[in-house]
């Protein structure tokens, strides 16, 4: 089915047409038509499959079919989402879909200056795409005014529980006008999600495309089973491979993402790092970088890179073993989205192993595991305070891990075209 079967306006057709997309995600086709014709709605789907796009292009038409008759400073439009980066994106989502109309929106995050958030929320915007943390702190000041409001979209509403904004989301919920349509997007289907949709939608249409724990058909997924001491060295001889060439590593904390980046620069593999203690602009350009090119690796923690929507991202490494399966499924969906091919690469320790185990059950199928080539597993741990890297974010047993002496990380030049077709774009509290 073409995008010009759902009924879009003529101008958002054009700007999809020029932004390179030919058909909807089945997220899109499902949940477009109940949007146009008013209903509210449950959109539940794997990361990756174009639900932004999915409330951005219904919403778009509907502002366009409807206008506002004479000059009016209220917002018609509040997306809420968990992180700045997923704020970010939609943003720019909606500017590329609605590139041929006379949109105005406003960005609200946390880590910036709060003036020209504030200023942009006085002088009038109608679309409104925030965090709940900063909008609740603007909306608590009288600076935003949603008095004729028509569209709530709660985007990642699991994650947005995950990471505690429930208060803050009822807060701002209960201040909105009652007869508005209200859209929930999730990756799953939970009770408290069950919850929210009882206490803020009515007679929500649900649409479901498949199911949370199987993770995209197109992510070809293996492990690693590697000594803990073995792992930075493991992934620089990964890294010698030239394909790849866009690699999100993920660790379990801030501070082994920093000496994991550490590690890989002082070996000429231009990194960057996503995590809490990175301030608002160093996030900018840690992704700006990663998209461009100019960046080869993005070492990330999961807090930060809940929403990443980065095209062409070759290959995933869980450098630590997430501890919650669904975390897994979240971190590999950064590859492999609508269609795009990718690999998901995971060490998996001695530690380790009884959370792999779980992780088989709860996708329904096992990892095939891996021996790298050329690679030497009977390297010795370096011995403690041999200044060692450490790279690691684990609990650790025994003396600090270290590196082998004179074993480097690769690195490889160039970087191939982004994979598979174009898709639709779908990035964390004040505090990450």
């Amino acid at each position: 089915m073409p995008f010009r079967a759902l009924g879009l306006e003529p101008r958002i057709l054009k700007a999809i047409e020029e932004a390179g997309y030919a058909e909807p995600t089945p997220i899109q086709s499902a949940a477009i038509p109940p949007i146009l014709a008013g209903s509210d709605l449950i959109g539940i789907a794997q990361t990756g499959t174009g639900k932004t796009a999915a409330f951005t292009l219904p919403i778009l038409a509907r502002l366009v079919a409807n206008p506002r008759p004479g000059p009016s400073r209220g917002s018609r439009v509040l997306v809420l989402a968990p992180t700045r980066e997923l704020v970010v994106q939609i943003e720019e989502n909606i500017r590329a879909y609605g590139k041929h109309m006379p949109i105005r929106m406003a960005p609200v995050y946390g880590g910036v200056s709060e003036g020209p958030q504030i200023n942009a929320l006085r002088n009038g915007v109608e679309i409104v795409v925030a965090t709940p943390g900063r909008l609740q702190d603007l909306m608590d000041h009288r600076y935003a005014d949603f008095s004729q409001l028509e569209f709530l979209v709660l985007d990642e509403a699991d994650r947005m529980l995950d990471m505690g904004f429930l208060p803050a989301i009822r807060r701002i919920v209960k201040a909105l006008p009652a007869r508005r349509q209200t859209l929930l997007f999730s990756a799953t289907l939970s009770k408290e999600i069950e919850s929210l949709t009882k206490d803020f939608q009515r007679n929500p249409k649900l649409v479901q495309i498949g199911r949370r724990s199987n993770p995209a058909e197109t992510v070809t997924q293996f492990v690693y089973e590697i000594s803990h001491h073995l792992k930075p060295s493991l992934l620089g001889h990964l890294l010698r491979n030239p394909a790849m060439d866009m690699v999100l590593v993920f660790t379990r904390t801030k501070h082994g993402a920093d000496r994991v980046a550490r590690k890989l620069e002082s070996s000429g593999v231009r990194t960057a790092t996503l995590h809490a203690n990175r301030s608002q602009n160093q996030r900018i350009r840690a992704l700006s970088g990663f998209k461009s090119g100019e960046v080869r690796v993005l070492v990330a923690t999961d807090i930060a890179a809940r929403g990443i929507d980065v095209d062409g991202i070759s290959h995933v490494v869980n450098y630590d073993f997430p501890m919650h399966s669904e975390d897994y499924v979240h971190r590999i969906g950064r590859t492999g989205r609508a269609h795009a091919v990718g690999d998901a690469i995971s060490f998996v320790t001695p530690e380790d192993q009884g959370s792999l185990r779980t992780l088989e059950r709860f996708i329904g199928r096992g990892i095939v595991r891996k021996r790298a080539d050329g690679f030497d597993y009977s390297a010795p741990p370096a011995p403690a305070g041999a200044g060692g890297s450490g790279a690691s974010d684990g609990p650790r047993r025994g003396p600090r891990p270290a590196t082998q002496p004179g074993r480097s990380f690769g690195s490889a030049q160039g970087r191939s075209a982004n994979r598979g077709p174009l898709r639709m774009k779908n990035g964390r509290p004040r505090s990450g």
